[in-house]
């Protein structure tokens, strides 16, 4: 079995805090005009299983081999947001008001974050319909650091927390 579909199996953690309803082609295509980008496969593959929500605690962490404002040697990844307009639950939809917010690059879909940093999917170098890459991004300091060069390869650098 390939390492994405191991980590796939074993993505979601328990309970429903930020889940949306379940993911429908028709709500896809609504974030992808939304957002005006095409959506990795991957991404769509884990928002298949569950629309949002907590990740495993086995996968909450990426290794980034430098230190950030977060930890010395990994960023979090605890919640991945889902698609839908569910009152109170953060969304990819949610993804232009917060890039404005924030004073983050406009070629981004945040997938998960608090203001002061984010994880995203960065289409600057690729385009709306290539596949981006993953980059976090610290509101506070300005800075960026690219972690993975698609998605699929992102979830697969995901672990445990070290610390």
């Amino acid at each position: 079995m390939a390492r994405f579909e191991e980590v796939r199996a074993t993505f979601w953690g328990d309970g429903d805090h930020g889940v949306q309803p379940p993911l429908t082609d028709e709500m896809v295509r609504e974030a992808e005009r939304v957002l005006g980008v095409t959506l990795p496969s991957a991404l769509l593959d884990l928002l298949r299983l569950r629309n949002g929500g907590v990740v495993a605690d086995e996968h909450e962490v990426f290794p980034t081999g430098r230190p950030t404002s977060w930890s010395e040697d990994q960023v979090p990844f605890d919640v991945l947001m889902g698609i839908g307009r569910q009152d109170g639950t953060g969304s990819l939809l949610d993804t232009p008001y917060l890039l404005t917010e924030w004073g983050l690059p406009a070629a981004l879909v945040l997938l998960s974050g608090d203001g002061h940093c984010w994880i995203g999917l960065d289409y600057r170098a690729c385009g709306p319909d290539g596949e981006p890459s993953v980059t976090w991004f610290e509101t506070d300091l300005g800075t960026e650091l690219h972690l993975a060069d698609d998605f699929r390869s992102f979830v697969e650098g995901l672990t445990a927390d070290s610390a």
